[in-house]
């Protein structure tokens, strides 16, 4: 089979490689889509420290079961699964707190575990442990299954930052999390939604699918300007950074209400990870600022629900659908913004 594996920073590799076997405990899927997204340019880039080479990549995983392994129970050849790519240890304090996002032994797919972009792969039996292995309801396609993982870290962000009923929420990036947020703010309530992007193209494009109620391009407006502007000077309910940016994390304090909400959803590059914060802002305004860390295996489900039910519809977010064989072409979208989503189809 085939198989696309990082070796080191820029050394990634389409090649073939044995079909793996399921051991006990474990599950073999026929892979049907692996969703792309910016870890995976990073990833084929720099690298990363978890990751031991060879390692076969891709963590937004769904496809058909072939073949369950010894001591595997209610699981049989031809059910649709979506894979969790965060995996709790299931037995720490946290995780028996039911905060299984902040696991400290956690490990993930396409990191510690060969991934999805192959023909088939083995569901490691540490997933199926922590109850990670989820069935496709009837209805919805591999390509939108394999969207579940990263519209479940959007739900783990918003749950954190209880957007609800009447809010008014900003959404800062246009990339496909962004586009899953402004979605999500709608099913959980939020009477207007705003989206800000810098690029103008990547704007135009997440604002034609997901029609947010004003559309912000930071490079020819101030954001913070704009977004006081149609709030009446209020500002927003809240301000989700789903973007690696330091100064859009800064611009959420300026731009929020009173009492306001603000999910550092966005991770900043490990070289750049500090930001200028005005503590008296967060003091004086009763501000509230969280962070969100990936997602559990119960988000995972609750995200496959609404796909299913229709309140978040994500079929129309893929825009592209590739083969195994032009992975590459895949990055090079993901890197150039020139799609919202991108599905690998092996």
């Amino acid at each position: 089979m085939k198989v696309f594996r990082f070796y080191a920073p820029g050394d990634v590799r389409l090649e073939d490689a044995p079909e793996p076997e399921a051991g006990p405990g474990e599950v073999k899927i026929r892979v049907r889509a692996c969703s792309m997204c910016g870890t995976d340019v990073k990833i084929s880039t720099a690298g990363h420290l978890r990751i031991v080479p060879p390692r076969v990549m891709g963590h937004e995983i769904a496809g058909e079961i072939v073949d369950v392994g010894d001591g595997v129970e209610g699981w049989a050849a031809g059910d649709r699964v979506q894979v969790i790519a965060a995996i709790p240890c299931g037995t720490c304090d946290w995780c028996r707190a039911g905060i299984m996002t902040i696991c400290p032994n956690q490990v993930s797919m396409g990191y510690d575990f060969d991934g999805g972009f192959a023909s088939h792969m083995v569901v490691p039996k540490e997933v199926l442990a922590v109850d990670g292995l989820n069935r496709i309801p009837e209805g919805v396609s591999y390509a939108e299954a394999s969207v579940a993982e990263p519209f479940a870290c959007a739900i783990n962000a918003q749950e954190l930052a209880d957007v609800h009923d009447g809010d008014t929420v900003v959404v800062v990036g246009s990339g496909p999390i962004g586009c899953l947020h402004v979605r999500l703010a709608r099913a959980r309530g939020a009477s207007t939604v705003y989206l800000v992007e810098l690029s103008r193209e990547r704007l135009d494009m997440a604002a034609e699918a997901v029609k947010p109620d004003a559309a912000i391009c930071a490079a020819d407006v101030d954001p913070v300007e704009a977004v006081l502007e149609l709030t009446g000077g209020r500002g927003a309910d809240v301000v989700i950074t789903a973007a690696a940016s330091g100064a859009a994390q800064e611009q959420a304090l300026k731009m929020v209400a009173p009492r306001g909400r603000i999910s550092f959803f966005g991770g900043l590059p490990k070289d750049r990870p500090t930001i200028t914060l005005d503590s008296n802002v967060v003091h004086y305004r009763e501000l509230t600022i969280v962070g969100a860390n990936g997602s559990s295996p119960q988000h995972n489900k609750q995200a496959l629900g609404m796909i299913a039910d229709g309140s978040v519809p994500v079929n129309d977010l893929i825009t592209h659908r590739l083969p195994l064989d032009q992975v590459l072409d895949g990055i090079d979208v993901v890197r150039q913004g020139t799609g919202i989503k991108v599905t690998i189809e092996p």
